[in-house]
């Protein structure tokens, strides 16, 4: 298949060879990486620059292209086309490639070629998309791999360590995208960073993380729970801090946005049945299940710390994790048992829908007692000299090791007990570890999970709060 313009023939990508005298060729680019430099083996002391971008021109074929050369010429042919874009190329030099070491960094394409573009022989141009065969279009809707052949977000979840380093095809919608961050290395260069939380039916939050400028830019397109993605080729990573899996855009992954399958209409149902019942904002309130490793959680803060830290965040604030010498200085557990105790879904451990008691997320759950499970939702406060911090999560595992006694065995206490448990609590110098993330509906401003929360060991507490306690860094002596 060839296409053609006006004043010129291009050559379909499939029949390229490299004995063909000076093709020209057209596709939209569905992949492109950073701009990245390295030495100049030829020229000491200098630096040769590089990018590399992969463009489609029929559902069944696609090429990566190379381009070497001078820092002005590849910063500025790099600017010139993004993702999604079509480009004509003019004279590239068809070049073979090793498969097994291209395919190493590369995305990996059904051609056995790939084009060199050389600063004084070859021209990009980037065409108007509206100019274009439609077919071209539709192409940037088409992942690069077998639709069928991807991991949901709980099969990973559920195989866990035992994914770690794989490279895998993830089919998921885009639940939020982070801000941007920035930073400079240790050897001054720049990197940015920005995370994306996904989601599907199996798995409510996931996070896949892009360092790369192309890729983040791509994020910041996504129209959250309207977006859904085909990620072909991301890396799946164990991140020891915050105790889950994750997943990363490398130089080899192509992402499809809002692919054309039949498993992505289905997860696009999904996204609009949970939006119309508004399961899904509620799902997004619900305290975060993501495991936190506390043996990483070195920071010790107090409350008026974190105050301040929130009021100069202006509006936007990662999550915190740290440690609070404290107390709990309120705790309602001798009212109403109904106000603290309730039921959350067995599968994925969110709280259900009261009336119905059943989970509105997973699609396979039928309704019964089997599955739902009743847990401690308590708001506490925590104070410290400082300051105090209202209406504090304690649910669930941590409210149970806090408490020390299960649902079952609580509801079994006496009204007695219940007050005699509550006292044993009250005002007992505590380690707290907690999450802080902003909330602009939370009565504080703040959201505060409550992850942990143990008797203080005296000597542990008194070294913190004086400034000696090992991995602390932002403290107050204490009044």
């Amino acid at each position: 298949m060839a296409y053609s313009t006006s004043t010129r023939d291009f050559v379909a990508l499939s029949d390229l060879h490299p004995n063909l005298a000076r093709p020209s060729v057209i596709g939209v680019v569905i992949g492109k990486t950073d701009v990245r430099s390295f030495p100049d083996r030829k020229n000491i002391g200098s630096e040769r620059y590089t990018f590399s971008f992969t463009i489609r021109d029929s559902p069944t074929y696609f090429i990566n292209v190379n381009s070497w050369g001078r820092e002005e010429y590849i910063r500025s042919l790099s600017e010139s086309f993004r993702v999604g874009d079509c480009v004509t190329i003019e004279n590239p030099l068809v070049q073979s490639k090793e498969v097994e070491r291209e395919e190493k960094f590369n995305p990996v394409t059904p051609s056995c070629y790939k084009l060199l573009l050389s600063e004084n022989h070859s021209v990009v141009k980037t065409s108007s998309c509206y100019e274009m065969d439609t077919k071209l279009l539709s192409l940037l809707h088409l992942p690069v791999k077998d639709p069928q052949d991807y991991y949901s977000l709980g099969d990973i979840v559920a195989n866990g360590q035992s994914l770690d380093g794989r490279i895998l095809n993830v089919l998921a919608a885009v639940m939020s995208v982070g801000e941007p961050k920035y930073f400079v290395t240790s050897d001054k260069r720049k990197g940015q960073r920005c995370e994306v939380k996904l989601y599907d039916e199996t798995e409510m939050s996931f996070p896949i993380v892009c360092w790369d400028n192309e890729s983040i830019q791509l994020a910041q397109s996504w129209i959250p729970r309207e977006t859904v993605i085909f990620a072909s080729d991301v890396r799946i990573n164990f991140d020891k801090f915050r105790n889950c899996m994750t997943a990363t855009v490398i130089s080899k992954t192509i992402i499809t946005t809002n692919p054309e399958t039949a498993e992505a209409n289905a997860l696009f149902s999904f996204i609009k049945d949970s939006v119309q019942s508004g399961a899904l904002l509620d799902k997004m309130e619900e305290q975060s299940k993501e495991p936190i490793n506390l043996e990483t959680v070195v920071d010790v803060y107090t409350v008026e710390q974190l105050k301040e830290k929130a009021l100069q965040s202006d509006g936007k604030l990662d999550p915190i994790y740290g440690i609070i010498y404290g107390y709990i200085s309120t705790l309602d557990i001798d009212d109403n048992a109904s106000k603290i105790i309730r039921n959350r879904c067995s599968i994925c451990r969110f709280l259900v829908n009261e009336v119905s008691n059943t989970c509105t997320f997973c699609s396979d759950i039928s309704p019964g007692s089997k599955s739902t499970f009743a847990s401690f939702d308590i708001l506490v406060d925590v104070t410290d000299h400082t300051g105090t911090l209202y209406s504090c999560y304690l649910s669930d595992c941590v409210a149970e090791e806090t408490l020390g006694c299960t649902v079952h065995e609580f509801l079994m206490l006496t009204e007695d007990k219940k007050t005699a448990l509550k006292w044993q609590l009250l005002l007992e110098r505590s380690k707290i570890y907690f999450k802080v993330t902003l909330s602009p509906s939370w009565r504080s401003g703040l959201k505060v999970n409550v992850l942990s929360c143990k008797p203080a060991d005296p000597v542990e507490a008194s070294q913190s709060l004086l400034g000696k306690g090992t991995g602390n860094k932002r403290l107050y002596h204490m009044a």
